[in-house]
């Protein structure tokens, strides 16, 4: 490789520090600068480290930089031995966080960490895995409180995720990647990074794609997924012209990730895999590309929370997308149970089906970081598929059938799903999906499903989907979800849960709630978390749980937000949505005045703009 200066380095890591790891640049020394400090300059004479970070008044992080990725052990001992060191020996102040950092724009950058603790470096972990990007100011400060470099669960904010997601979509179109081409170029460079060994990126394009695609093929195997390798194995361009830039973009992208400390990121209890999937194919558009309508991570955890997953359920999604319900499943039952239990629920109680190649990769991806490479996704049409009780290891669970035999025993007991919305005639409409669905399961099992607005109101085949849903189902509760929530996709959704086989009786309260508030703002054409923005999920989500559960739970009447009463059965048209059930607010006499006066405004505005077109007349 030709020879390459430091500049990139430092070029890269005073972004990384600023942009990313929330350090105010006033508290950023770059070489010749640290010697504004005393005790540093007092300690170091004429040497200068790359970076010195101000953490406090007496404690620092020293950082420094070499030119080339295989150099990374000489810049961690210089930082530690020419440095720290050395200013930690006169005692005046302490360097207690040391980076090393190596590499340039052309084969990446990588970085290793240290802590200083009862007079020893100890390499800095999270989650039980080596961090690999610089330290974040929340990163030291945890070790601080803790006095102890192995820390866990370190939130990525998603501020972080976004960031990150927008520059690598921006990465991959540089380096011309198509956008329906994105999802598996991302899936197979998480593979090859849970892998936790190196790859040699300064290798020709061909050998690097070929170094990547083998260690697929070895983690897919250990899980015994080789048959989906054809979905996530990378190939180079047509055009040799496009190689360079091909790999480029792969090598930039690996940048990002090992900067956003993905490894141990995916080893957390937060779903930050699937939040990552969500906001980079969602912003950058590769998910309308490859046909994907992402449900939010926040919605896939409160309709796991709220249906009780235990591990001792069954779960099917028979459209599971990128493995968001799966993945809030996995996370649930993990929360609660240890052990056996829950080892035997991660190879036996989860199902997903999904038709699309690349989404299926994805799905396969998030199982895998999440420690789990033996679940039963399948690639396929959930409508070509059956499931039937089974049993494996003395544990009882379920087989695929590709197609429905006498005798089958549905074994599903919960199904969590966000069916696709049809955009053509021809497309199947969502409801077939759920009765597709229902069928997988056993009598008395729970389907929570996502639903465009107008399944629950339009007349025709809805009307009769309707019908015949009550007549064989019990609706339990319907909840109106924020107008926007698939924001930038314009989509009204509501969320309802059924309780399969069991005639909805005439007398029985359903759960109408309107929940308009999701905790989620809209900003500069992104909708995030906002500590501003109130959550009704979180409001509703245990009187919904006790609902669920018992029918008879008394709810409290909140006008236009929350209310428990029977389906009216006169209803020609069967509307089951909360408006139709929930009460109004009595008007204060502000509002009165308010809505009166406007009435005035407008009856005034008709009768000008009337008198204007006598006129002309």
């Amino acid at each position: 490789m030709k020879r390459v200066s430091e500049v990139h380095a430092y070029v890269y890591i005073l972004d990384e520090l600023v942009n990313k790891k929330e350090w105010g640049r006033e508290r950023i020394f770059t070489q010749q600068e640290c010697r504004k400090i005393e005790a540093i300059k007092e300690a170091l004479g004429l040497l200068t480290p790359e970076n010195v970070v101000k953490v406090k008044e007496d404690v620092f992080y020293i950082i420094e930089a070499k030119n080339e990725r295989k150099k990374i052990n000489v810049a961690l001992k210089e930082a530690r031995n020419d440095y720290a060191d050395k200013i930690n020996k006169i005692g005046k102040v302490n360097a207690l966080f040391i980076s090393g950092i190596a590499g340039n724009y052309e084969e990446g950058f990588i970085s290793k960490s240290q802590f200083f603790r009862g007079g020893k470096w100890e390499t800095i972990t999270e989650n039980d895995v080596e961090l690999t990007g610089l330290l974040s100011k929340k990163q030291i400060n945890k070790i601080l409180k803790e006095n102890n470099p192995h820390i866990k669960e370190v939130e990525i904010s998603d501020e972080e995720v976004l960031k990150a997601a927008e520059k690598i979509n921006g990465i991959l179109h540089e380096g011309g990647i198509n956008k329906d081409y994105r999802a598996r170029v991302m899936s197979a460079l998480l593979l090859v990074l849970i892998q936790g060994s190196e790859l040699n990126l300064d290798e020709a394009p061909s050998v690097l794609i070929q170094s990547i695609n083998s260690r697929i093929d070895v983690l897919l195997k250990k899980h015994k997924k080789s048959d989906f390798a054809r979905f996530i194995k990378l190939d180079l361009p047509s055009s040799e012209d496009n190689h360079i830039k091909f790999k480029n973009g792969l090598v930039l992208t690996i940048q990002e990730l090992l900067g956003l400390n993905i490894r141990s990121a995916m080893r957390s209890g937060k779903d930050v895999l699937g939040n990552f999937y969500e906001v980079f194919l969602k912003y950058g558009n590769g998910a309308k590309e490859i046909g994907i309508v992402l449900t939010p991570r926040h919605i896939t955890k409160f309709a796991a929370e709220a249906s009780d997953i235990q591990a001792n359920d069954l779960v099917l999604d028979p459209t599971c997308g990128t493995g968001g319900f799966l993945v809030a499943a996995f996370d649930e039952v993990q929360r609660k149970t240890k052990g056996d239990n829950f080892e035997e629920f991660k190879k036996y109680g989860l199902f997903g089906i999904e038709q699309q190649d690349p989404i299926v990769a994805l799905a396969l991806v998030n199982m895998i970081f999440r420690g789990d490479g033996k679940n039963n996704i399948i690639e396929g049409d959930c409508f070509a598929k059956w499931l039937n009780t089974t049993t494996k290891e003395s544990v009882q669970t379920a087989e695929y059938l590709f197609e429905e035999k006498d005798g089958r025993i549905p074994p599903i007991t919960k199904v969590l799903m966000n069916p696709p919305f049809p955009k053509k005639k021809t497309d199947y409409k969502e409801y077939l999906f759920i009765e597709h669905a229902l069928k997988q399961m056993q009598e008395g099992g729970l389907l929570f499903s996502v639903l465009p607005y107008s399944c629950m109101v339009k007349g025709g085949a809805y009307l009769s989907w309707r019908e015949r849903l009550l007549k064989e189902n019990t609706l339990l509760s319907v909840i109106t979800f924020p107008e926007d929530l698939f924001y930038p996709v314009g989509v009204h959704t509501v969320g309802v849960f059924i309780k399969k086989g069991i005639s909805h009786p005439k007398d029985q309260n359903v759960m109408w709630i309107r929940s308009l508030n999701d905790g989620r703002l809209k900003s500069k054409g992104k909708r995030l978390p906002n500590k501003k923005a109130s959550n009704d999920l979180e409001k509703i989500k245990d009187d919904l749980k006790h609902f669920i559960i018992n029918q008879s739970t008394k709810i409290k009447n909140i006008e236009e937000f929350q209310k428990a009463c029977p389906i009216d059965f006169e209803d020609e048209i069967l509307e089951l949505i909360p408006e139709n059930y929930l009460d109004e607010k009595i008007p204060s006499m502000e509002e009165i005045q308010r809505r009166t006066e406007q009435t005035i405004r407008d009856y005034v505005a008709y009768l000008i703009k009337s008198n204007m077109e006598d006129i002309y007349e």
